[in-house]
Formats: structure tokens, C-alpha cells, sequence
């Protein structure tokens, strides 16, 4: 790190932090010691301006300047976006540009005279995670700044933010306010998994705040992060010795990818590099903590951006060692209702919760595909994420209601919202309490036909829900999370462990092994990405399979040795025609042989069977169905084929589905030729999991469907309340009528004929 162009070795850099402190803690108002700060960074770092804007009632404002007209301090405001310094609040990350007015967010404000300067560089104030500020430097002539001035700045603002902090009191009139309010507040976001709870606000914290960036003593604070480090590397290998014994084995997986990072020879030279340079072992930690965070922030590679969350939970981790707050909330006495909320969270760290009195999820970031989503439907636990500002709203012991049925979190609500969400818990709960009086009983129409209702699952942890829920079977289970989970690629000997222990939860119930279904945006972190236009179209399922059959070859190797002695039934995913499914086979076939040269023991059945999610298999069912035991219906992915829309669109949302004339008339015509050919048939997409279209399933002849747990209770008591012989004929007619949906007919069949929905 320097400080300064001519800066040699650390002596620069432990000079200027030490200045910047002595003017922290000398005499003067905030006003004056904020005045001498940004004189000192100018002299500093070779430039004519050097200014601070901090965010006060959600704007930038000027709040000392060297170089500008300094009448414009706390005159010159700037909304967050809004020119260059708005431009690096709402990215938060550097902006360094040779000509700053050539900048199509350039923006010119007379008051400030900054018309004659051409260069700019800027960094934000980060505080505990949170964006308080922006510290930019200007020049008059056109000037590239180099990476070590930009670290430089980035190091410069993590000690100003210490002074915003300590300096700028809530008594100082000019001090920013944090813009809290004890009002009701409704947050917007986005469902990872659906749920309602009301519950009591804790937050998580994972960052700390770090009160002390300058050394006094590097040696010591150098043995301080090496002690730190240690002690971090214990914990980790406590929790996964911890892990070994747990029923699920993700989160050893986990934690295997956690002690990787605590390893990584690179992650400790840097941090010791920063300590050299006149920084806290706290300090050297949260500054490559916030570089790691702006060399990533670009990146759109999913997995690459969970890798940063994973290192940001082990920073974090280091952070809570080095300053003795080893803990997170996690290790504090929960309230019996508590609503975790948190910026973002690694996974690791919401299994220190356990699941007791955790009642819901709220996070700022986060992302549906992530680690710590994947983990928390696993435990049925309510999670929304996306919010805006969300830590900037929320207060320790405030009321939420999350809404994860409507995408939405209401903070400190009023009475009236309070009462309506607690007719809606009521209802839910008297809704699980006959779930569960009707867990035991068959799921079978009133007139007696009976419905294999499956349940889908990709995690260990799913498997407690096969009793919990009374499932037929696991109709779909999702191999590639248990490979998406882990940071290098399980070898035969791991698979065969985990599929084994799949096959004993499940006992003499059925379970349906769908090969792996990578790709798109489900990324194993072992095979090289590649960028696609459209990746749910693209190099994805058994397309990378097969073009990788040791891949394949292995997981079926694995699969093979697991169901030694069992039945054991394989579904190929993504099968566009029967080609694809006849080299699939074949590797199958290969490694039964190899099985039987070897004299292993084998299964004592083998089904294959295929996904239906490309409508080009339709067309070629007849030669398919002599060629298979059983097909299962993916709608998610047959669906957004079928009428060209794309699931992830949220303006596409709802638009189509398989209530449709057009999907049930193809879904009926699938029915008839898998009846006519004795083929079994199954579907096992979202739509399952709906009772109304579970309801429209059913009466086009599907005798089994698979989905999610939580819908187990709700599908059967729709399935209890069918007389078939009424349902049938009216769901076939549905499929001639010239309607956009289906939905509203089929909903006042159901009322008519007292079908729960």
C-alpha cells in the first residue's frame, strides 16, 4: 500500500494514518478536525481538491472540502446516483477517471468552482457494511491513478469512517442522521421460500464495526491475526467434527469450503501486507474484506458471487475472533419468535441457529440459487431477500410479519395490519393441524381412486419430511445440489455414502434419482462455465452429460453400488429426443456390465426413466415408450418451452401455465399415450404442488405427482374432496375452449362441487 506517489516501503503509510488519527483526537469542533483531515489527504495524495460527502436524509451532502469553493459545504447536495460522487455511493465501489467531465453522470454544480478540474478519483465510506459516505480527490490536469492509490483511498476512507463515527455526534447540527423512524413500514422483496411468520427482529450482524484502524504496534497486532487465524481454524475444525455426526452431511460440505479459505496461504499474506502498512489486525482483516467485495462486485458468474459470500461469513468469523465477540446473535438467548435478519448470510451461519425459535429469514441481498436458500427450505423456514435498505429500517426487537406468500415484510406494523396477518397465521395453523390429522390416511378420491402424492427433495435434511408429511415416495430428488453444495467434485466412494443414506430414510418407499441437471444457472464450482445468451436453452443437463460421460458415469457408478440389493429407479433430465435417452442408457449399460465383471453386487431392480421438459420428445413418444419404465413431467421448464417464456422473467410471471387450453390439451394427449403404452406416468414441476392445478392434473388421468413438502397437506385434502367420475369429463373439455386460462372455470367447479382448495 502507498499513500503517496513517492512513498517508499510502510514508513509513508504509517506516517499519514498516524496524522489522520492525531487530528481525530486532537482539539477543535468535528467541523474544524473534518476541515484539517481532508488538507492533510490533498497534501497527501499530490492533489488540488480533496472532499467528503456524507449521506444525511438519504443524500449526499458536501461536508468539508480542500480546493472547492467552501461556501458550498452543506449547501451542495446530491441524490444517491446523481453525478460522479452519487454514481459510487449507489455502486459502492472506486470510480477513478483522467477526465471526470467527459463522463456521460458528470454532473456541474456552480456553487463548488469545480469547473477546472479534469481528473477525479473517488471511494466510498463504508461503516460496519454500511455506506455512510463518499472521500473523493480531484486534479486540474488529466492524471491516471494507479491501483496503490486507489487501495491507498480505500484504506484512508475505513479511517474516516472511524472519525464520522466518534467525531460527528447526533449533538453536532451538522452531524448526518441515520434517517430511522419508529414508523410502520411495508419492505418489498423477493420469495426464496414461501411462509408466513410474525415474529421479533435480531439481527445477525455479521460485520463488526472496527473502532481502532491505526497501529501502534505492527509486530504485535501481525501476532494478533496469526492468533486469530489459529483460533478460526479450531472452530471450524470443532464444527466439522461436530458436522460428521449430523443427519444431513451439507453442512460439512460447507464447512470444508470454509476451512479451504481459513487455509489460503494469499487471504493471510494480504491481510499481514495491510498490517505492515500501519493497519489493525481488525483493520487488515475489513480492508481485504472490502477489496475482495470491489474486485467481485462486477462479476455475474452465480457461483463466483456465493464464493464471495462464503469468504465474506469466514472474514467475518476472524472479525468476531480478533475483537473477542466470537459469537454472532446465534450464541445470545433467542426470543421464542425471532425473525433472522441480516444484509446477507452464509449458511454455515444460519445452521448455528438451529431451527427451534427461528421463524423466518429477512435478508438485504441474497438470491434464491444460494447456499443459505438451498439450506433454509431444507428446514421449511420463510426467507425474503432483495430488500432495499433494510438494515437501514430495521431495529433490534422490532415486530415483522413476513409475508412470503406475497413477497413482502411488514415492519412495526399497525393494529389493523397486525390483526388481518393474525387471522391469516390462524388460519395457516388450524390448515397444518388438518394436514396432519389426515397424514396417515390414503390420498384417494371419494369415489377411490388414489393419487401417489411424492414428495421432492435434494438435501439430506429434506428426507425428516418423508414421515413428517406422510409421502408416498420421493418422486424427484435433485442430485446436483448435493454436488452444487460442495467445493470440488464428490468421488464415487462419497456418492455411494450419500445416496445410501437417501435410500435408508426412504425405506421401502420409492425414490426417483434424477441424474445430474447442471448447468444454466446451477453451476458446479469444478467445470469451467461457459458464457450462454440463453442458458435454460443451452449446454445444460444431459447435454453437458453426455458431452462429459465420465461424469455421468460416475454418478451412475455410484448410484448403482448404493441401490445394491434395492430397487433402485434413475431419470435422465432434459431428454430432447430419443437419441439422447438411448446414449444415456448406454453408459448405464456400461457400468452394469462393469458391475457384474467385477462381481458387485447389483440392484434387484432397475428402472430408467426420462424427464419430459422439451416439447420435441412429444412427437416421438411412440418409439420413446417402448424404450422406457417410466417418464415424469417437468412443467417448469415444458411450460416456458412451450409457450416461449421465460420462468425468470418477472413480467412473464403467472402469464402461462398448465391451466391453459393449450398445456392441458398436450399434458391430456401425454396421459392417453403413456395409459395406451402401460408406461407409468408422473409430474413432478411446481404446478403439483398447487392445488388447482394439481386439481386439473388429476382429472387428465395423472395418478401421481410429486412437489415440495409443505404441499403434501394441502394437494391431499384437495384430492379427498374429488369425485373423479364428475372431474374427469369436465377438466377434457377444458382443453377445447378457446380461453387465455382455465383457472377461473375450474375454480367454480371446485366451489361447486365443495372440493378444498
Amino acid at each position: 500500500m502507498s499513500l503517496t506517489a513517492s512513498s517508499q516501503g510502510a514508513t509513508g503509510p504509517r506516517v499519514l494514518l498516524r496524522r489522520l488519527r492525531e487530528v481525530m483526537a486532537g482539539s477543535g469542533s468535528a467541523q474544524e478536525r473534518l476541515d484539517q483531515v481532508v488538507r492533510v489527504i490533498a497534501a497527501n495524495m499530490v492533489a488540488e481538491v480533496c472532499s467528503v460527502y456524507l449521506i444525511r436524509d438519504g443524500e449526499l451532502e458536501l461536508f468539508a472540502t480542500e480546493g472547492l469553493n467552501p461556501q458550498a459545504v452543506h449547501r451542495t447536495r446530491l441524490a444517491i446516483g446523481e453525478g460522479l460522487v452519487g454514481l459510487i455511493a449507489e455502486r459502492g465501489r472506486p470510480l477513478a477517471l483522467r477526465d471526470a467531465q467527459a463522463h456521460p453522470n458528470f454532473a456541474y454544480r456552480p456553487e463548488t468552482g469545480e469547473e477546472i478540474y479534469r481528473a477525479l478519483m473517488g471511494v466510498p465510506i463504508l461503516r460496519g457494511g454500511r455506506e455512510v459516505g463518499v472521500l473523493v480527490v480531484q486534479n486540474r490536469t488529466h492524471r491516471d491513478y494507479n491501483e496503490d492509490e486507489i487501495e491507498a483511498m480505500l484504506t484512508i476512507a475505513m479511517v474516516l469512517a472511524e472519525m464520522v463515527a466518534s467525531l460527528l455526534s447526533r449533538d453536532d447540527e451538522t452531524a448526518p442522521r441515520e434517517g430511522m423512524t419508529d414508523l410502520p413500514a411495508r419492505l418489498a422483496g423477493t420469495v426464496f421460500n414461501e411462509g408466513l411468520a410474525r415474529g421479533t427482529a435480531v439481527l445477525h450482524q455479521p460485520r463488526i464495526v472496527v473502532e481502532r484502524h491505526v497501529a501502534d504496534d505492527p509486530e504485535q497486532e501481525s501476532r494478533r491475526l496469526r492468533q486469530g487465524i489459529v483460533e478460526l481454524r479450531e472452530q471450524i475444525d470443532t464444527m466439522l467434527r461436530m458436522a460428521i455426526a449430523e443427519p444431513g452431511g451439507e453442512s460439512r460440505e460447507i464447512l470444508e469450503t470454509y476451512r479451504m479459505f481459513a487455509h489460503d496461504r494469499g487471504w493471510v499474506t494480504r491481510m499481514v501486507a495491510e498490517i505492515e502498512g500501519g493497519l489493525t489486525a481488525e483493520a487488515a482483516v475489513e480492508r481485504i474484506q472490502v477489496e475482495n467485495r470491489t474486485r467481485m462486485a462486477e462479476i455475474a458468474d452465480p457461483y463466483l458471487r456465493e464464493r464471495l459470500n462464503d469468504l465474506d461469513d469466514i472474514s467475518n468469523r476472524l472479525l468476531r475472533t480478533l475483537t473477542g465477540r466470537a459469537d454472532s446473535a446465534a450464541a445470545e438467548t433467542l426470543p421464542d419468535d425471532a425473525i433472522l435478519v441480516a444484509h446477507n448470510l452464509g449458511p454455515a451461519e444460519l445452521l448455528d441457529y438451529g431451527e427451534a425459535r427461528l421463524r423466518a429469514l429477512v435478508l438485504e441481498e441474497g438470491s434464491a440459487s444460494s447456499h443459505v436458500a438451498i439450506v433454509a427450505r431444507a428446514l421449511q423456514i420463510p426467507v425474503i431477500g432483495r430488500i432495499e435498505r433494510l438494515l437501514e429500517l430495521v431495529d433490534p426487537g422490532d415486530t415483522i410479519l413476513v409475508d412470503g406468500d406475497h413477497d413482502q415484510v411488514f415492519l412495526r406494523p399497525g393494529a389493523d395490519v397486525e390483526a388481518a396477518f393474525a387471522q391469516s397465521l390462524e388460519a395457516r395453523e388450524a390448515e397444518a393441524a388438518e394436514f396432519d390429522a389426515i397424514r396417515e390416511l390414503p390420498a384417494m378420491t371419494r369415489d377411490g381412486v388414489e393419487i401417489a402424492l411424492n414428495m421432492n427433495a435434494g438435501l439430506l435434511v429434506d428426507l425428516a419430511h418423508l414421515d413428517a408429511t406422510g409421502a408416498a415416495g420421493i418422486g424427484l430428488y435433485r442430485t446436483e445440489l448435493h454436488f452444487m453444495v460442495r467445493a470440488a467434485m464428490p468421488n464415487v466412494a462419497t456418492q455411494v455414502t450419500f445416496y445410501d443414506r437417501v435410500l435408508d430414510a426412504a425405506g421401502e418407499r420409492p425414490v426417483i434419482f434424477r441424474t445430474l441437471d447442471v448447468g444454466g444457472d446451477k453451476v458446479l464450482p469444478y467445470l469451467a462455465r461457459h458464457e450462454e445468451t440463453n442458458p435454460a436453452m443451452g449446454w445444460r443437463a444431459i447435454r453437458l452429460s453426455l458431452d462429459r460421460p465420465v461424469l455421468l458415469r460416475m454418478q451412475l457408478r455410484a448410484l448403482l453400488r448404493a441401490g445394491a440389493g434395492r430397487r433402485l429407479n434413475v431419470m435422465f433430465p432434459m431428454i430432447a429426443d430419443v437419441s439422447e435417452f438411448r446414449q444415456a442408457r448406454a453408459l448405464l449399460d456400461k457400468e452394469l456390465e462393469r458391475q457384474r465383471r467385477l462381481g458387485e453386487a447389483l440392484p434387484v431392480q432397475i428402472r430408467v426413466g426420462t424427464m419430459l421438459e422439451v416439447p420435441s420428445l412429444v412427437w416421438q413418444l411412440p418409439t420413446l415408450l417402448d424404450e422406457i419404465d417410466f417418464i415424469s413431467i417437468g412443467s417448469n421448464d415444458l411450460m416456458q418451452f412451450l409457450f416461449a417464456s421465460d420462468r425468470g422473467n418477472p413480467r412473464l410471471t403467472g402469464r402461462y401455465g398448465v391451466l391453459s387450453p393449450a398445456a392441458l390439451s398436450l399434458l391430456g394427449d401425454i396421459v392417453a399415450k403413456c395409459r395406451d403404452a402401460d408406461v407409468p406416468l408422473s409430474l413432478c414441476g411446481e404446478a403439483a404442488g398447487r392445488p388447482l392445478e394439481a386439481l386439473a392434473l388429476i382429472g387428465l388421468g395423472f395418478r401421481a405427482i410429486s412437489m415440495n413438502a409443505a404441499s403434501i397437506g394441502p394437494v391431499k385434502r384437495m384430492v379427498r374432496g374429488v369425485d373423479m367420475s364428475r372431474l374427469a369429463p369436465f377438466v377434457q373439455e377444458l382443453g377445447r375452449l378457446p380461453d387465455h386460462s382455465c383457472g377461473d372455470r375450474l375454480r367454480a367447479f371446485a366451489e361447486a362441487e365443495n372440493i378444498p382448495l
